[in-house]
């Protein structure tokens, strides 16, 4: 479970890369600080049930932020 966590840092990097491409910064920033907790969390050594609790809270986070942003910030 720990090599997936470092193998979602690794699409989050090609995530980040492309947007600093695109001239979007300020999403490149939130993609490369993903990065960082992923390959932080993938080299802790947790057990299973622990990346899955963090990969859940993971979840539950990023869906509140994206229904925040839809309906509240979007025009």
């Amino acid at each position: 479970m720990d090599r997936m966590f470092r193998v979602l840092g690794f699409w989050c990097l090609v995530m980040a890369l492309m947007f600093m491409a695109g001239q979007m910064n300020v999403v490149a920033g939130l993609f490369f600080l993903q990065t960082v907790l992923f390959f932080g969390l993938g080299y802790m050594r947790y057990t299973e049930r622990t990346y899955m609790y963090l990969f859940g809270g993971y979840m539950v986070i990023a869906f509140i932020g994206i229904v925040y942003w839809s309906f509240f910030q979007m025009d």
